[in-house]
């Protein structure tokens, strides 16, 4: 799914296995289980959560038309450079025969530097912005992610539940030699049949 990835729920999925009383140090008889939380945004049938993935979409319809701009700014920007350098060349060359209007290349100089400094400010005002409201509409819904982990880790009567995505990532798996023990799709389909708890996200103002 293509999303707007400025933040991202990683830090969330890492702090939740590890306050939640189920990520402490394995002892005998533990019942381990590997969920990977970097599938909860699959938007194909039946693979993703469907409330997550929602949300998502809702933040990426949100700041789409910022992004498209963006997009726009920065292809303008990289066009002026190029002319820029075309200009820069003609300069140096010696054998160049054709007079550089230098009014006109400073005023494209001029309009690099003023686009590259709005494109920064519009880029932290969204950074800004995406961050105010990812807190908003994910904060709740991966509240009810992390309540129903731990609904789940009881059920099944989990000791412990490891984060492959956060493991693969950090190098420190390399196999699971028991498949059984990876539970990520038992757990999405059983977030995805529990009723709606989460509360309803305010849309911006």
């Amino acid at each position: 799914m293509k999303t707007l990835r400025l933040f991202t729920a990683a830090i969330f999925f890492a702090a939740l296995f590890a306050i939640s009383g189920l990520a402490q140090a394995p002892v005998a008889g533990s019942k381990i289980a590997v969920i990977n939380t970097g599938a909860f945004d699959s938007d194909k049938p039946n693979e993703g959560i469907a409330k997550y993935v929602a949300a998502m979409n809702t933040l990426e319809a949100e700041f789409k038309p910022v992004n498209t701009e963006l997009q726009g700014m920065a292809t303008r920007y990289q066009t002026l450079g190029e002319e820029i350098k075309r200009l820069q060349d003609q300069v140096n060359n010696p054998n160049n025969k054709v007079p550089v209007d230098t009014k006109a290349a400073q005023a494209k100089i001029d309009d690099y530097g003023k686009l590259k400094r709005d494109i920064d400010f519009k880029s932290e005002d969204a950074k800004a912005r995406y961050q105010t409201r990812y807190s908003a509409v994910m904060g709740p819904v991966l509240a009810d992610i992390g309540k129903a982990m731990q609904d789940f880790a009881k059920q099944r009567t989990f000791t412990i539940i490891l984060d492959a995505a956060k493991l693969e990532e950090s190098g420190l798996i390399l196999g699971i030699g028991d498949e059984k023990i990876d539970v990520t799709k038992d757990f999405i389909t059983f977030y995805n049949a529990r009723p709606a708890t989460t509360a309803t996200t305010a849309t911006p103002k």
